[in-house]
């Protein structure tokens, strides 16, 4: 009796220290999202892996001030989309009430200037990286929303601010129970789809012969292993002149540090390759109070004259005297 009294005592000790150890990591990491603060600017480059500040300029050019219609703690995760009328700017913004991302958009007629406009989907889960894109006359979202379990599929009823929920494209389970950051791209008449598994660190790429599926594992996934620096997507695959580059945002030394560049030589529905990346980060934290401790999100355009235009996020991380 004596020895079970003694192992329940140990055992409640452990349970308590646990508990108090959880929740100091929490916190931390708690203290830490309150206290980013996220921001939208333009870079500009010969290519889409050469990008730099434009001159002249004045980053950033959407924060949390422009948010006009929920009380937003920061901006990021940028997507712009042109039609005819204009380009189009989507983006996560933190509802600080909610705690929660909803998507939002922000109108521009010359890529540089841009007004916001309003928050356009909102779930009773988080959602950020609107990933957006238009395919057979009609508007398509694939945000980052895992917690709904599973990769979701939107088209637009009335685009750029009506959006329905169209198909779930992979469904959330076991190894993949969390797949975060969706990258969609159509490649010689065939859909391919990476996403990240935060918990393995590993990116999974699935593919299907149409755009609401059956979608299917590759056989080759996951096409990176354990890598925190150069597994997470950073954006969309760019397309440039027939090479394939894929953005691969950097967990380290922190969330959002930096973002990387590495070209696919090879992607079918059966093979994959892909070089090492490239000797320098795309983007990286920088000289600027918006992005001096971080950029994580790339969304890359080439203009008529054939300079690369991109829309990307920084944050910094307020002091705790702030």
């Amino acid at each position: 009796m004596l020895i079970t009294t003694s192992l329940l005592i140990l055992l409640n000790l452990a349970a308590l220290l646990f508990i108090a150890r959880y929740r100091k990591h929490l916190q931390k990491k708690i203290d830490r999202r309150s206290r980013e603060t996220w921001a939208i600017g333009i870079y500009q480059g010969p290519s889409p892996i050469r990008l730099f500040p434009p001159i002249g300029f004045s980053n950033p050019i959407l924060s949390a001030r422009d948010v006009t219609d929920i009380n937003a703690r920061f901006v990021a995760d940028p997507f712009m989309i042109q039609n005819h009328s204009g380009y189009y700017l989507f983006f996560e913004v933190l509802n600080d009430k909610r705690n929660s991302g909803e998507i939002a958009y922000a109108f521009s007629s010359n890529m540089m200037q841009w007004q916001y406009r309003k928050v356009v989907l909102k779930e009773r889960f988080h959602l950020s990286y609107p990933s957006v894109f238009f395919w057979d006359n009609c508007y398509y979202m694939i945000p980052e929303c895992y917690e709904s379990g599973g990769i979701q599929l939107y088209e637009a009823l009335q685009f750029p601010d009506k959006w329905q929920h169209k198909a779930t494209l992979i469904k959330g389970q076991g190894r993949m129970s969390a797949l975060v950051d969706p990258s969609i791209l159509n490649y010689m008449g065939r859909w391919y789809l990476f996403s990240y598994a935060p918990k393995s660190k590993n990116l999974h790429l699935f593919t299907s012969k149409t755009l609401t599926g059956p979608w299917k594992e590759h056989p080759k996934s996951p096409v990176m292993r354990q890598s925190p620096n150069y597994a997470r997507p950073g954006g969309k695959v760019i397309n440039n002149d027939g090479e394939l580059y894929r953005y691969a945002q950097d967990e380290t030394p922190c969330y959002g540090s930096k973002v990387w560049a590495i070209r696919i030589t090879e992607l079918t529905e059966k093979r994959y390759k892909e070089d090492p990346p490239e000797k320098e980060p795309v983007v990286q934290p920088g000289n600027e109070c918006w992005n001096s401790d971080g950029m994580h999100t790339i969304d890359a355009h080439q203009s008529i004259s054939g300079e690369w235009i991109a829309l990307v996020d920084g944050f910094t991380i307020k002091s705790v005297t702030q």
